[in-house]
């Protein structure tokens, strides 16, 4: 049987049950915080763009990506922070776990979490690439409208 995913007859004790409760619940709060990052990177870039569709102007469309970035290495490092939690969820889960009883730390899982693995993963792309993405077309045009 492998050693990472424990059988039906492995027991982990009290103590871990609850250090996993505590695990959870900070993986818990930092989802909820990276939704409601999520939230205000799109209250944001839904301001910027309502200005510039009103009002087309290549200066504010180059302003706009401040949000954009701030909020997208903003919500990384909730995501990355969530990772780091999850991976120390995986080593107190098992039978027998050399983890310390009641341990919060994460140092040891930053390696196996690198931070440009966040930040480009699908989920990060998806979104805030489509919010840069919307915010190219309004700087393409606001170029293109101060030519002419």
């Amino acid at each position: 049987m492998s050693s990472t995913n424990p059988g039906p007859n492995s027991q982990i004790s009290d103590q871990q049950v609850k250090h996993l409760e505590f695990i959870q619940a900070v993986v818990t709060r930092l989802g909820n915080g990276s939704f409601l990052i999520k939230g205000w990177a799109l209250t944001a870039a839904g301001i910027f763009f309502a200005v510039l569709s009103k009002n087309l102007s290549w200066k504010v469309a180059l302003t706009g990506f401040v949000p954009i970035v701030g909020f997208w290495l903003l919500d990384s490092y909730y995501l990355r922070q969530e990772r780091l939690f999850r991976k120390l969820y995986d080593a107190v889960r098992l039978p027998g776990s050399t983890v310390e009883p009641f341990f919060m730390g994460v140092n040891n899982y930053h390696s196996a979490v690198p931070w440009v693995d966040v930040i480009t993963s699908h989920t990060m792309r998806n979104f805030y690439g489509t919010l840069a993405l919307v915010n190219v077309v309004f700087l393409v045009g606001g170029v293109v409208q101060s030519r002419s």
